[in-house]
This record gives C-alpha cells, structure tokens and sequence, in this order.
C-alpha cells in the first residue's frame, strides 16, 4: 500500500504543479491552447453566469475540504494519509474545467499604453506568482501538497503535525501565498471585463476563505495565533500593524490553502 500511495501523490502532485503552472498562462494570456481572454466571444450575460459557476465550483471545492469539520468526516472515507493529495487532485480537476470551460468577454476595461508602465505590471505579474511559490516553501511545500504525508506511509513512519512558526514572508503578512495571487491576478496592462470578473471574484473568495482560515487556525492554536495576528497584517504589509515583536519560532500553515 506504501508504493501505491506514494505513486498516487506523486502523480497528484505533478497534475496541481502543472496546472498552477498552465494558470500563469492562462490569467497573462501567454501562449496557451485557451487563456482568460481567447477564444469567439458569445452574450456577456450567458459568460458571466458560466464563468461565475466555474469560479463558485472551485471555491467551494477549494475551501470546504479544507475545513477540519469535513476532513474528519472525509477520512472515514478516505485514508488519512492521502487526504492531502485528493485534496490537491480534486482541486488540479477543479482548475482543467475552469480552463476548459471559461467563457472570454472581451471589452476593454483599461488598457495601459505607455510602455514603463505595461513593464511594470508585467513586473508585478510575476512577483506575484514568485511570491506564491517561494511562499509555499517558507513554510513546507511537500507538506502542503500532500508528498510528505505519502513519503512517511511509504517510509512506515508516522505522520508528525508541523509546528506553528512564522518565517520570512510570515513575518511581513500573514497571507503571503495569497497576496501573491492578488498580486498576479490583477497585474495586467489590459485588463478585460472577463478579467476583471476574475479577479475581483478570486479576491472576494480570497478574503472570505482567509477569515475561515483564521477560524480554524485561531481553534487549534488559541492564544498563540491571536498573539500572531495582532504583530502581523493579514495582506497589506504595514496596515494595522502593531508594536512587539513575534518569536523567531512561531508560523503558520495555511489551513484553507
């Protein structure tokens, strides 16, 4: 069974790398076989609902498996051990219906035409998907998307819970990972009403799915993550913050991530 859940992992894992990946395309409409803005347009009112739906389905997908309420539920169902990489698969299967059945809607919404300024979007652009990945990594990367969990069953070594500790990024905002996809989704020289759906539907979801988060976090590590959140600004560096200082061996893992 170990080999069997390490493969299933791994594969899980590579499927949500390449589809984070295709992502990048897909919102900066790089080469791409279909991207946020490509492809005939039809009736704008028919795409929005389309795309809000696909938008709503991955929100939902996204977050409510994320919850320790479901999980425990999950698990009867689930082995404990790969819950992280269905978790992970389910969302990459999540994301290919969102890319495969987005509807585009064209008209202009701004379109920067001075030459520094469309740089310094495609700038930011990528700064928020670097902030994203490396993101992931100041934290545990393989934990977050399920390998570490399969390494250890394939190793017959009992799964450990990563500590609460707050490093690099974390100690600027306590969202990093998800400043990043702010960043990314709005950092467009020409943003199109398609685009801007998508964004603005993605960052109410960001916000929301954040105060859940934090629900959870504040559940599991009480005083220690209250401590945490009153140092740390959620998103914006700066705002909000107030004076003390965090211990160098506290952070935190995104739960609803």
């Amino acid at each position: 069974m170990g080999i069997i859940a390490l493969l299933y992992g791994v594969f899980a894992y590579l499927l949500f790398n390449g589809t984070l990946l295709y992502a990048v395309a897909f919102v900066g409409n790089l080469p791409a076989p279909k991207t946020i803005d490509s492809g005939e347009a039809g009736p704008y009112v028919t795409a929005c609902i389309i795309d809000s739906l696909l938008l709503g389905l991955f929100a939902v997908q996204h977050s409510v498996m994320a919850r320790p309420a479901f999980k425990r539920w999950w698990t009867r169902l689930v082995p404990k051990t790969i819950e992280r990489s269905t978790y992970v698969l389910l969302s990459s299967l999540a994301l290919f219906l969102l890319y495969w059945q987005w509807r585009t809607m064209p008209a202009v919404v701004w379109d920067v035409t001075w030459m520094a300024g469309r740089a310094g979007l495609w700038i930011l652009f990528g700064l928020g998907w670097a902030t994203v990945l490396l993101s992931t990594f100041m934290i545990n990367h393989f934990d977050l998307f399920g390998l570490r969990q399969v390494y250890l069953i394939w190793r017959e070594k009992p799964y450990t819970e990563l500590e609460f500790r707050i490093t690099l990024l974390y100690h600027v905002v306590r969202h990093p990972i998800m400043l990043g996809f702010i960043v990314a989704f709005w950092a467009t020289p020409t943003m199109t009403a398609g685009h801007l759906l998508f964004a603005a539907t993605t960052t109410a979801y960001i916000l929301i799915a954040i105060q859940l988060e934090e629900h959870d976090l504040i559940a599991a590590l009480g005083d220690r993550y209250r401590a945490y959140r009153s140092r740390v600004p959620m998103l914006v560096p700066g705002l909000h913050q107030r004076g003390g200082r965090t211990t160098p061996d506290t952070t935190t893992r995104p739960i609803g991530a």
